[in-house]
């Protein structure tokens, strides 16, 4: 069972929040889920049922400019660690663990590193390094629509607004394995792209101008336990990313996936929840 509801802010912003298990929460291990770009942010449907025989409680909400979600002007990466602070406390939530996929991935890293009282560990999936990154080729192989949409984002915000007006879908930004996938459990991920496409471009730009901006905080930083699952053939976020974040994350773990691309990586989903239960300690 998953509810919904609206979360007043002290800057009078709304944030739509989805609380999954609301039913029965004693005991239950909080995951608090960061969707990817662009998506709204129900829980993942494909991972509700193995949750469930887990006793994980997962809680997310869209992003700024997403679903239900007010925007937040000149958003960056960090400002989600207020935001889902402000989600926890409202909730009555302690500590917690964190997970995303894709654009989620820094999004739950900003959690991880900015509130190291609460976030007890992080998983991040197919997530982008820093723009800053030193030692990785940011573009190397990435897929040409996706290489062209952050291209504009660093020329502002017109730009990236023209590029997202003018540019179709490319099937071949994935592989064969993301197709597969797409077409099994995880077609949910196309419910949720399109319901994050009708509220129009804004939670997308502001993700992606997010992306290519300081994130305000270092990663590096973090101090909790990170997992990062990373697909070998992943044309959005290329291996690099990954394997990044493993030197430069003290207390990181990579999964590398030689044969996984952006999506079908979300294989892993279960045996990252379960690395999550191992390694969340209070």
């Amino acid at each position: 069972m998953v509810t919904e509801d609206d979360l007043t802010l002290s800057d009078g912003r709304t944030l739509h929040v989805y609380d999954a298990a609301a039913h029965d929460t004693c005991g239950r291990r909080v995951v608090v889920w960061h969707h990817g770009t662009p998506n709204t942010g129900m829980p993942p449907e494909p991972l509700l049922a193995a949750a469930d025989q887990r006793g994980i409680r997962w809680v997310s909400y869209d992003r700024p400019g997403y679903g239900g979600s007010t925007p937040l002007e000149g958003r960056d990466v960090a400002s989600a660690a207020a935001d889902v602070a402000a989600i926890a406390d409202a909730l009555g939530i302690g500590s917690f663990a964190v997970m995303g996929h894709s654009g989620g991935g820094p999004h739950a890293l900003a959690c991880s590193t900015l509130l190291p009282d609460r976030v007890v560990a992080a998983v991040s999936v197919a997530g982008l390094a820093p723009m800053s990154a030193k030692g990785i080729d940011w573009f190397g192989g990435m897929a040409g629509p996706g290489a062209a949409e952050l291209h504009a984002a660093i020329e502002g915000r017109q730009a990236l607004e023209k590029c997202l007006a003018s540019s179709e879908y490319d099937p071949r930004m994935f592989t064969a394995s993301d197709h597969g996938t797409l077409a099994g459990d995880w077609s949910w991920l196309l419910t949720v792209v399109a319901l994050a496409q009708a509220g129009g471009p804004g939670g997308m730009v502001a993700d992606d101008l997010a992306y290519v901006r300081p994130w305000g905080f270092d990663p590096a930083s973090t101090v909790a336990p990170v997992l990062i699952v990373q697909g070998g053939q992943d044309r959005i976020v290329p291996r690099a990313h990954g394997a990044w974040f493993a030197r430069h994350l003290r207390s990181s773990t990579l999964w590398l996936r030689p044969m996984d691309g952006h999506i079908s990586v979300l294989g892993s989903a279960v045996a990252a929840m379960d690395w999550l239960t191992e390694h969340a300690h209070d």
